[in-house]
């Protein structure tokens, strides 16, 4: 299974936000906390509001977040859909990983040698 030229076209810069471990926390706290103000994102950690803010507008420019405005401040919230394509993304690989593995593992199990090795050990005690 091949990746269609396109078919996951705009997923490169959604993959370059999340390459980012200070990123990755945002999203992974907006994922567990719902919308938040850079106040309560930035509470309990050593990373500036400034810099919380700069990541912030990385991950949504690759479509990651949302800011609204809410009065004198911003709650940040995540756009899932976006994840959604990552996480498609990464299925597919996946599924051409384990399709590539278990032909490598036919192959070897239809060798001689290795249906011979196979069953030395499988008759050799523990």
């Amino acid at each position: 299974m091949a990746v269609k030229s396109g078919a996951f076209r705009g997923s490169a810069p959604i993959f370059a936000a999340l390459g980012d471990g200070t990123r990755l926390r945002l999203v992974a706290r907006l994922c567990a906390g719902g919308p938040q103000s850079i106040a309560r994102l930035t509470a309990g950690s050593e990373i500036t509001r400034q810099a919380v803010t700069k990541h912030l507008l990385v991950l949504a420019d690759a479509g990651l977040v949302r800011g609204v405005r809410k009065g004198r401040e911003s709650r940040w919230a995540l756009e899932p859909e976006q994840l959604e394509v990552a996480r498609r993304y990464l299925d597919l690989i996946s599924e051409q990983w384990t399709q590539r593995l278990e032909a490598l593992e036919r192959h070897l199990e239809s060798m001689p040698e290795t249906k011979a090795r196979a069953g030395k050990r499988k008759r050799s005690p523990a």
